[in-house]
């Protein structure tokens, strides 16, 4: 008898494949860290019929960025001021302008859930789909520019 299929989903980022961007360090390493536990997990449950999908969505229009949900730390190191500033205004400009549909990606997980095998991955949106591409185009970049000293290092 087969034993009945289960299903887990870790809802992450696009800030999970690639981060870079100021003042976000805490939830980049956050979703980083998401990422690494799903990655691992994935092998760790198959063996009992359970298979796990990572979601990454772009910018959806969610609560994310209003004043109850998002807490903006006080300034604290003046060295950041010129940069901070600004930063702060554009994110809160963006709430209520992301792109993403929330009711169309909930259906698309619903949809992707369904698939056999579901996929181990699921970017979500236009914008996260640019951010993944780009990341690996950076990762092309960065191995191509040291491929040779890298694969030189095998012990002679």
């Amino acid at each position: 008898m087969t034993p009945p299929r289960r299903f887990g989903v870790l809802r992450s980022s696009s800030a999970g494949l690639a981060a870079g961007f100021e003042f976000v360090t805490a939830y980049a390493a956050s979703k980083f860290g998401l990422e690494g536990w799903m990655e691992s997990l994935q092998a760790e449950v198959a063996p009992f019929g359970i298979t796990t999908t990572i979601v990454n969505p772009g910018f959806f229009r969610t609560e994310l960025l209003t004043e109850h949900s998002t807490n903006y730390a006080e300034p604290s190191i003046a060295d950041y001021d010129d940069r901070r500033g600004p930063l702060v205004e554009y994110w809160k400009a963006q709430n209520g302008q992301q792109s993403g549909d929330p009711a169309k990606l909930a259906r698309a997980v619903i949809k992707i859930a369904s698939e056999q095998p579901p996929p181990r991955r699921f970017i979500a949106g236009a914008d996260a789909i640019a951010t993944a591409e780009q990341k690996i185009a950076d990762l092309k970049a960065q191995i191509e520019a040291h491929r040779e000293l890298s694969t030189s290092l095998a012990l002679d």
